[in-house]
């Protein structure tokens, strides 16, 4: 097994397993501080905008990204992708683009946007990201706080909807569409065009006038609470992401594994993860392509087209792969192999992560035997629909099942969990490259350091940390103590060796009527890991006893009424009160219920009608919860809940 042998190689090399090291400060006879020391020193001039120009002096022959072009991926070589980028960013001069003036852009992921991102820095500017799923309204007010001057935006739809929101602005930006519209041409064919009589100099003295402390983009958070705030990040904010995890985990590619390192790029880059992966490819000449859409369905097979040998990823992507591959087995009648494959890959990864970390035995000859099996039956089937030469991937966004990571860690994939913000410019932790540990996310990224305040807030300290809020009256982040620290609003704990558990939501704490504090964020995170369940959200604040909303997967229920033989249209009133489908769902919530006390499981349940999505206004462009709004739209269901007469599962209360 592949992924075994490079871990085993690279724990033997001193040079790399020293990588990831941090100093702990401890109070109380628990870890309160992990901190790590920068393997790349902070930036002391020049910014993002140079990346593309530096490449293609150093190494302008090399190939540093790949465009699809007539179903074929193409190589982009530094110079090409250097000299497009110049030629928007001259367009953009030519266009009356000042410096400091911010150009926001609304677009799936596609090879045009890192184009534009970066011929905006170099033009001076800064870059306002917005999801292409926004509203107009959305759209209104991040323009309209922001004061951006020019909007581009991908299609026809899209200009349509940003129009409708220039409506409602006293200062509107020019607009200008990537796809080229009925009889026109593209926003890049304009502006290479426009930008022909302004000299290269002019490009190369406003990149000049940047430095570490500029800003370069305001990204707006998803606004589960309120509106969304503009989150000030500099050049050097940046660059202290990109250059300490490129710094950390590359070599793993590049010395170990004996791979080119390269990516499919396909999540959303309005988020501030998409955004820092793809400065982080540039800086280190990663190869890496774009993908417009995160749907299972759709990427899967452009992974297999384009072989990726690393990912970066959400917890929903490795659910549906994962659950693909059960769906699979069983419509051809094998759900029981599954299930067994799936108890052996859990069995497998847990004893060979314990013979590896030195805490334990590595596995028995049975269990090798049965691993043996199923990796010709299960696990190999899954990573050729990976591409076949997938060996790691960097999982964020929410906590990741323990199970599920343990899963793919037998079938050849090894999954580093991550957590940060937006005002963190990203990741803040990330599990070191040689230290799998399944259920954390990792230690600080070098040069960052993480403190656990006295209430149990995850406390950020470190140059990722954001200087503030565009037109906020809100203060700064941070500088709770006076010493710059980052207040996160999450809740975690520290282990013995520095690495971060995350256990909730400060503010989403539920307080039951018995004055249990219960964190609804580990049960959520493991009822969404199994089907039939999409999304939930778990209530009990001043009440009796904890419960569920549970809106069922789409997908997840296409599959369970071919299975069962039902008819396809089966009307969801009806699938809602089926003992079948209510006993599958009570299997999801037994599991979460797991992991927790019986004070603080789910004692009943209900399903409800519409899912949660982004559409109704019941999640965020990054699918976080908007839980103001779920507890608005389903008052009547969360009262039912707590009813005798309720139609749900019932459990005495506690």
């Amino acid at each position: 097994m592949g992924v075994r042998n490079d871990l085993r190689t690279a724990k033997r090399r001193g040079d790399l397993a020293a990588r990831g090291q941090v100093e702990l400060t401890r109070a109380g006879g628990a870890v309160r501080e992990a901190r790590a020391a920068p393997l790349v020193g902070p930036a002391t001039a020049g910014s993002t905008a140079d990346i593309p120009f530096t490449n293609a002096a150093e190494a302008p022959g090399a190939t540093v990204l790949r465009r699809k072009e007539g179903g074929v991926w193409r190589p982009v070589t530094a110079a090409t992708f250097a000299r497009e980028v110049g030629d928007a960013a001259k367009g953009l001069i030519a266009a009356g683009l000042q410096p400091g003036d911010r150009v926001a852009l609304l677009s799936r992921t596609r090879y045009e946007w890192c184009v534009l991102d970066f011929a905006i820095w170099a033009a001076g500017g800064q870059s306002v990201p917005l999801y292409p799923t926004s509203s107009a309204e959305q759209i209104a007010w991040i323009l309209g706080d922001s004061g951006a001057d020019i909007l581009f935006v991908e299609t026809a739809e899209h200009a349509e909807t940003a129009r409708a929101a220039l409506a409602e602005l006293p200062h509107r930006p020019r607009l200008w569409q990537l796809d080229a519209p009925p009889g026109g041409t593209t926003a890049l064919s304009q502006l290479t065009a426009l930008g022909r009589g302004v000299p290269d100099e002019e490009v190369t003295k406003r990149r000049a006038a940047l430095g570490p402390g500029t800003t370069a983009t305001l990204c707006y958070t998803s606004g589960t609470t309120g509106r969304p705030k503009g989150c000030v990040l500099t050049h050097g904010n940046l660059h202290a992401e990109a250059a300490n995890t490129v710094a950390l985990l590359h070599p793993v590619f590049r010395e170990v594994t004996g791979q080119t390192a390269s990516t499919l790029l396909f999540l959303p880059l309005a988020h501030v993860l998409g955004r820092t992966l793809q400065i982080a490819c540039l800086s280190a000449r990663i190869e890496f392509g774009h993908f417009p859409s995160v749907k299972p369905e759709e990427l899967r097979p452009e992974l297999r087209a384009y072989r990726p040998t690393f990912l970066v990823g959400v917890p929903y992507l490795f659910e549906r792969i994962h659950d693909a591959a059960r769906e699979t087995a069983e419509r051809l009648g094998r759900g029981a192999s599954f299930e067994r494959a799936d108890r052996v890959a859990v069995r497998f990864g847990e004893a060979y992560l314990r013979k590896f970390l030195e805490t334990g035995r590595g596995p028995g000859p049975g269990l090798r035997l049965a691993w043996a099996l199923y990796d010709v039956l299960v696990y190999r089937r899954i990573r050729r629909e990976l591409g076949g030469r997938l060996r790691y991937a960097i999982c964020g966004g929410s906590p990741l099942d323990r199970r599920l990571s343990l899963f793919f860690y037998a079938a050849g994939l090894v999954i580093y969990e991550g957590y940060g913000l937006t005002e963190t410019t990203a990741a803040a932790t990330v599990t070191p490259p040689l230290s799998p540990r399944p259920g954390t996310v990792g230690r600080p990224v070098p040069g960052t350091a993480v403190r656990i305040a006295d209430d149990g807030e995850v406390l950020v300290q470190g140059g990722i940390v954001s200087r503030g809020y565009w037109n906020s009256e809100h203060a700064p982040p941070g500088a709770p103590d006076g010493e710059g620290w980052f207040a996160t609003g999450d809740l975690g704990r520290l282990d013995e060796d520095g690495f971060l558990t995350i256990t909730g939501r400060k503010k989403d704490i539920l307080v039951t009527s018995g004055g249990k504090n219960v964190s609804p964020a580990p049960l959520e995170d493991r009822l969404r890991s199994r089907p039939p369940v999409g999304q939930c959200m778990v209530v009990g604040d001043g009440r009796h006893y904890i419960a569920a909303l549970i809106a069922l997967d789409p997908d997840a229920v296409a599959h369970w009424l071919a299975v069962h033989k039902r008819p396809r249209d089966t009307p969801h009133a009806e699938l809602r009160h089926d003992p079948e489908l209510l006993a599958a769902v009570q299997r999801a919530v037994d599991y979460a219920n797991e992991s927790v006390s019986a004070a603080e499981s789910v004692r009943r349940f209900r399903i409800v009608e519409g899912g949660f999505t982004e559409e109704n206004g019941l999640l965020t462009p990054s699918l976080k919860i908007r839980r103001a709004a779920v507890a608005e739209a389903f008052a009547d269901e969360i009262e039912a809940l707590y009813q005798e007469s309720a139609v749900s599962r019932r459990v005495p209360p506690v």
